[in-house]
């Protein structure tokens, strides 16, 4: 079983990757479907690199938003360069000090820019109704999924929205992908 810091490094990895290239990782794919690994590395091998950077993209303010919200968090809390740190070699509890400064100072720039609120405001794994009429995109019916609405089970998640975004301004054309820039010291 993969402990929860991995996991969710992991977690954020992906989410990251998916963004930019719609695609998990390699590494983590390996990882995670240990049986018929084979097959698998070989499908992934077959497969050309997917670019989406040089598309036409619909709703460029949207992607533009999300880039920016990757640079917030890494302005704040450095996200990307935890996340493309190889972590392999750190000790737990070194990991778990870096996780929880980066989980901090995230979550405070969070909290800065966009207003989040729970699509079901419950307490988890106590009784829940799906009501007829539910919205697919808001509730994910997990487990025995039979029946039509109303239909009652456990709440496993609650689930988030954005209530508000207040992002900063968006800088001029040049510099909306960069989400860090390098950094060079003169003598």
């Amino acid at each position: 079983m993969i402990g929860l810091l991995e996991r969710v490094v992991l977690a954020l990895r992906c989410s990251v990757s998916i963004l930019f290239r719609a695609a998990i990782p390699d590494d983590i794919a390996r990882k995670l479907l240990k049986t018929g690994a084979r097959v698998q590395d070989a499908a992934i091998a077959d497969q050309p690199p997917i670019s989406h950077l040089n598309e036409e993209r619909p709703g460029s303010g949207t992607f533009d938003r999300a880039v920016q919200m990757l640079a917030l968090l890494q302005r704040d809390g450095r996200l990307i360069d935890f996340l493309a740190e190889n972590i392999s070699g750190y000790p737990d509890a070194q990991l778990g000090a870096a996780v929880r400064a980066i989980h901090e100072t995230c979550w405070q720039s969070l909290e800065k820019y966009v207003k989040l609120e729970p699509i079901v405001n419950s307490e988890e794994d106590q009784p829940a109704t799906v009501e007829s009429g539910f919205d697919p995109a808001a509730v994910k019916l997990i487990g025995n999924v039979v029946g039509e609405p109303p239909l009652r089970g456990l709440l496993r998640h609650k689930g988030w929205r954005v209530k508000e975004m207040n992002l900063p301004p968006l800088p001029q054309a040049a510099g909306r992908m960069v989400i860090a820039p390098a950094e060079v010291e003169l003598p």
